[in-house]
């Protein structure tokens, strides 16, 4: 049957509207005014979600955002101060005996597809809230509805929106150049940063962007940052083995987009007075995009 409704689907809508056919008809939505979902059924249930409009600037002070790069392994998160709220992404789980996660994100469907242990061990975490998209919603409630215990944050691709069509690169500026929290890159019309996630966050092929975007909406003024390597992509991922790995597809992006997006990124914070520390030393991001100090250097001062 659902095979059928994506045919219906696909031959009674423009191509644009494509990456909704998973959804339909099984997903319906009411949009606020300030243009983000309030309210979800899916399946013809009613569906939990935290009102976003009530986590702006809901957060203060500082925060980490754990991402996995293979130098997450040499850290000693016993110094890290427990007064610290974490943010992780995807295998950021497996440091969950060393930190505390209150937030989280996961949108990369091919993790929630592979990795469906560390799914079920973050959503029956009742102290986490979740940040994931439609289509991650789906996926928990279709595979782990009965380990649901964390909240869920829904947030949109700001090009790819539920029941919308797909904004093109081409297009991107075109669309939210009026909207003002949309920031845009003085030298790239096709990189943007969403300081109001209620419009949708804008993508630069990697889930700390995501984040980033999301911790600045949430208020906090000063983000560190742990695992950031992004180099040695051949190399397993702090939790992963040789074995286990799952395929990166970052190289091919690091050059033309990720590096130019998070300098991007760099320079709404540092506009908006939000401090950003890298915390991997080694890490292919250079200093002038993010100020890199060791782990522990950091947390002795």
């Amino acid at each position: 049957m659902g095979s059928l409704f994506k045919q219906i689907y696909r031959y009674t809508r423009p191509r644009t509207f494509r990456h909704n056919e998973s959804l339909w008809p099984y997903t319906q939505i009411e949009r606020a005014d300030t243009g983000e979902i309030a309210r979800l059924r899916y399946k013809g249930r009613e569906v939990a979600i935290v009102n976003l409009s009530a986590l702006k600037d809901s957060a203060e002070g500082t925060v980490l955002l754990t991402a996995t790069g293979p130098s997450t392994q040499s850290i000693d998160f016993s110094k890290l101060p427990r007064t610290i709220p974490v943010m992780g992404v995807n295998g950021a789980w497996f440091l969950s005996g060393k930190v505390t996660f209150s937030l989280y994100v996961i949108v990369d469907m091919e993790f929630f597809d592979r990795r469906q242990d560390v799914i079920r061990s973050v959503i029956a975490d009742p102290n986490i809230l979740l940040f994931t998209t439609m289509h991650g919603i789906a996926k928990i409630l279709d595979r782990h509805a009965a380990d649901l215990r964390c909240r869920l944050a829904l947030i949109e691709d700001a090009c790819y929106k539920i029941y919308q069509p797909k904004v093109a690169d081409a297009l991107k500026w075109e669309t939210y150049k009026s909207v003002p929290t949309a920031s845009f890159c003085e030298t790239r019309q096709d990189i943007c940063f969403s300081t109001d996630i209620r419009h949708g966050i804008f993508d630069a092929g990697t889930v700390a962007y995501w984040a980033l975007q999301i911790l600045f909406y949430l208020g906090f003024n000063r983000i560190v940052i742990t695992g950031l390597d992004m180099s040695n992509f051949n190399q397993p991922r702090f939790y992963e083995t040789s074995d286990s790995k799952l395929p990166s597809y970052l190289e091919e992006k690091v050059d033309n987009v990720v590096m130019p997006s998070f300098a991007h990124a760099a320079t709404v914070m540092k506009k908006n007075h939000i401090e950003i520390v890298n915390l991997s030393p080694e890490s292919a991001i250079p200093d002038t995009i993010f100020h890199k100090v060791a782990f522990d250097e950091y947390f002795d001062l």
